[in-house]
């Protein structure tokens, strides 16, 4: 049951998302930019029993792939403004984003 949920609820906050973007742009980046399946994550961990432990791993997970993220963004954001076709320019950023990744995992480990 709490799959179905999860669907439900993911699936209607993506539509929630992409609707106001498709009208405003702007805001729909910005809302989109909120931590709403980090904290929904969190919530569901929660309730499916998940010590705080693990939640506190989830966490720092999170926090670990914020920079990475702001590199994908940024990647694509800078292919798209270049007029860069939209799947290349995803392309490009998931190619900085693992590359990212790689040097964080190489620099704190």
């Amino acid at each position: 049951m709490y799959t179905v949920i999860k669907i439900l609820s993911s699936a209607i906050i993506i539509g929630v998302v992409t609707e106001v973007a498709r009208r405003f742009p702007l805001y729909g980046g910005i809302i989109a930019a909120l931590p709403l399946i980090s904290l929904l994550s969190i919530i569901w961990l929660t309730v499916q029993g998940q010590n705080n432990e693990q939640i506190l791993q989830f966490t720092w997970g999170v926090l670990i792939g914020l920079p990475a993220t702001i590199v994908l963004l940024g990647a694509v954001y800078i292919a798209l403004k270049n007029h860069l076709h939209l799947g290349l320019a995803i392309s490009i950023g998931l190619i900085c984003w693992g590359m990212f990744l790689g040097i964080q995992r190489w620099l704190f480990s």
